[in-house]
């Protein structure tokens, strides 16, 4: 009798576990399904923009990511790159309301947050909100305008609020600033200062195209007017997809061990005789927030080191500023970090 109690015992035991492994794989199941149509709604974003844009997939990819991080892009790169042309293409993807602002050495601030003006009727000032009042904001050629100007931007980018004349308001979600910039050897420009640059969470530089890809371009246009024709462009994403993939930007799993090898790339960058200036805080943030989200695009619900490498040059570089020194032996941003990451032993 006892022998068959246990024996009973034993197989609602087996019961239950196979119940309870089948559970587990059901949720991890379902979990890939999740990931997987997250990571296709990257791609469809992609391929929309490549209606337009030829041999830029990865620069759209990052774009992607600083929307999903709640992040602004800033587009470096020489006249005639398609920079204005990328982020006008990807702005159009996202159903939400679009402003251009173009920036020159004669803007004011108050061109570009609003200004007070005087109601005869009413007697009073009512304001009058600037262009920066959307959702995706271009600035284009942002480093053409002087620091007064730049300051204009320090408090929306960050707590996407403008305090003006003793009120607050409040910048309507998404809200990402896509800027332009040509490289500050050019004519005509003004380095941006510190402060500003990392209030973005992505530099992105633009290269000149392969020969290939020129090739595509001239016989996408030879038989058409030279304009791009935006109006093909269809919007992907919304709001509500915007905030579905910031949740399931949450539920990525970050290792401990991935935390401090974070952590140690932005340490190395304050103490590296190379480096005069290194990584804030909030670039150790911004890494960790995009490496989730290119894990995402990848399909993915972990971290991995690959992800925090492929992420560290654009989040990283446009916050260092090397020593003199350094820079007289021809060294950039993207060589130094280069070594420090090769230097830095990856988790396994």
């Amino acid at each position: 009798m006892e022998d068959e109690i246990i024996k009973k015992n034993q197989e609602n035991h087996d019961e239950n576990h196979d119940e309870n492994v089948n559970l587990v794989n059901h949720i991890e199941r379902e979990e890939d399904n999740e990931f997987e149509e997250v990571r296709n709604s990257f791609a469809e974003i992609v391929d929309e923009c490549g209606k337009i844009l030829v041999g830029q997939n990865e620069i759209i990819e990052l774009m992607i990511i600083a929307l999903i991080c709640d992040g602004h892009v800033l587009l470096e790169g020489v006249p005639g790159v398609a920079k204005t042309l990328a982020a006008k293409t990807f702005s159009k993807t996202i159903n939400a309301d679009f402003s251009r602002i173009q920036f020159t050495p004669d803007l004011m601030p108050s061109d570009i947050i609003g200004t007070s003006l005087f109601n005869m009727k009413e007697g009073t000032f009512n304001f009058k909100k600037g262009p920066i009042f959307s959702n995706i904001i271009l600035i284009d050629e942002i480093n053409r305008a002087p620091a007064k100007t730049q300051s204009a931007l320090f408090e929306v980018m960050e707590e996407k609020q403008i305090s003006y004349d003793g009120a607050t308001y409040l910048m309507t979600e998404p809200f990402m600033v896509i800027a332009t910039q040509n490289p500050v050897e050019q004519e005509g420009t003004y380095r941006l200062p510190e402060a500003q640059l990392d209030r973005f969470l992505l530099k992105i530089n633009f290269n000149y195209l392969s020969a290939e890809e020129e090739v595509r371009i001239l016989h996408r246009f030879k038989s058409k007017q030279s304009k791009a024709d935006l109006s093909i462009i269809n919007a992907i994403i919304d709001q509500d997809k915007i905030s579905y993939l910031k949740h399931k930007s949450h539920e990525v799993h970050i290792s401990d061990q991935l935390i401090e090898y974070i952590i140690a790339i932005i340490q190395e960058t304050r103490i590296n005789q190379d480096i005069y200036l290194g990584a804030s805080p909030r670039a150790a943030l911004a890494l960790m927030k995009t490496s989730v989200a290119i894990a995402m695009i990848n399909g993915r619900n972990f971290l991995i080191p690959d992800d925090i490498q492929a992420m560290a040059p654009s989040v990283i570089c446009h916050r260092m500023v090397l020593t003199p020194e350094a820079e007289v032996l021809g060294k950039t941003q993207q060589s130094v970090l280069a070594e420090i990451i090769k230097s830095i032993e990856v988790p396994r």
